[in-house]
């Protein structure tokens, strides 16, 4: 799918941008064998890895695939409003209008730093977003509780260890009550990421470090990678959940596993399950990795739900095709039947699709506050 999906923009890019420039033949040929290969980046990675989501290649060469593909798409995207723009001069000047080469040169070029900056926002460590939540009901010990959520850290040959070694500094600077990772971890198999993910086994918080399956762990080996996690230090919530005491009142965090798990052999999400036993009245705050089934989790009294997955939509204007896929959950806070729902952007991304436009990755801080 993949791969004719990108392989358009490609056709686009040759024949109404490539094509007219006033040179060599074989130099267009070049040039178009290389973006075709650009264009073909998830065959590459099939290729190289057996999976179209884990590059497993040099990260700088990972990089240049993405700014390559990014300026595939977009100019693309320039070259087909610029036709639109000639269709709609033509009843004008009776003739479809020339395009003078400097626009065609002054297009490549933004196609290219825009690109260039799109991927630079993608791969770096995101700066921190401090969001406060106000919990009905929530206990006055927990006034102030501070939690940092972690997603969608894709760990990968692009997101390697010197990125999550920085990532975990910043996030342990923070000297959080509770850290939760909700989800997507990696991309590859334990043996491919061992070095990569050893950083995450130093996340410290006082009440400890919790996380969930997303998709990609499904994608895996997701028994081999829950097992992995265990041994990082970290407790997985899958269908399950956790309490937090403060001097006898009490904060829930529950924990289910991915949609994906449906077209599996490994449970499906069951927040009855996760929820199970919970003490009566405390506040439940639930890690569900895809925002999707928000409305069902508020029919079980659930304050607050953190969700990723969506990584924001990544690109203005994209964001609103990721949301219809989403139910309409794409980025920030939705308050959904009672419950409040929070769809982060992600701490990082797919390496396969590496680009950010107007939707910033981040390190979340959430600051709970009790409800008028």
């Amino acid at each position: 799918m993949f791969h004719l999906i990108f392989g358009i923009p490609w056709l686009v890019v040759v024949l109404r941008f490539l094509q007219p420039l006033p040179w060599l033949f074989s130099v267009k040929a070049v040039i178009a064998i290389i973006l075709l290969v650009a264009s073909q980046y998830h065959l590459v990675n099939r290729i190289s890895s057996g999976s179209v989501f884990s590059p497993e290649f040099l990260r700088p060469l990972v990089i240049v695939f993405n700014v390559l593909m990014g300026t595939i798409l977009l100019l693309a995207l320039m070259q087909i409003a610029l036709d639109i723009v000639s269709l709609l001069l033509m009843p004008f000047k009776g003739h479809f209008p020339a395009v003078p080469v400097g626009l065609r040169y002054a297009m490549g070029l933004a196609a290219l730093g825009l690109a260039g900056f799109a991927v630079s926002q993608a791969i770096r460590v995101p700066p921190l977003k401090d969001i406060d939540v106000a919990i009905p009901g929530l206990p006055p010990a927990f006034e102030g509780y501070q939690m940092v959520q972690l997603t969608d850290l894709h760990i990968s040959r692009l997101f390697d260890s010197s990125w999550s070694n920085e990532v975990v500094a910043r996030t342990n600077a923070l000297n959080a009550d509770l850290i939760v990772v909700t989800g997507d971890l990696i991309d590859g198999s334990v043996e491919a990421r061992t070095s990569d993910i050893a950083p995450l086994a130093k996340l410290k918080a006082r009440d400890g470090v919790f996380t969930i399956p997303g998709n990609h762990e499904y994608f895996f080996g997701y028994e081999e990678w829950m097992a992995y996690y265990q041994g990082l230090n970290m407790t997985t919530l899958a269908n399950s959940h956790t309490v937090i005491d403060r001097g006898g009142e009490k904060l829930v965090i529950a924990g289910v596993t991915d949609l994906s798990s449906t077209r599996t052999a490994f449970p499906a999400p069951d927040l009855a399950a996760a929820i199970s036993g919970a003490p009566a009245g405390a506040p439940v705050i639930l890690l569900d990795h895809q925002p999707m089934m928000a409305e069902r989790n508020a029919q079980k009294g659930i304050a607050l739900q953190l969700s990723g997955h969506t990584h924001g939509g990544m690109v203005w204007g994209l964001d609103r095709l990721v949301a219809r896929a989403n139910n309409g959950y794409v980025s920030g806070f939705y308050k959904v039947d009672g419950m409040l729902l929070y769809v982060n952007n992600g701490t990082a991304l797919w390496p396969g699709f590496a680009l950010r436009l107007g939707v910033p990755s981040e390190l979340t801080r959430i600051t709970l506050r009790r409800a008028p």
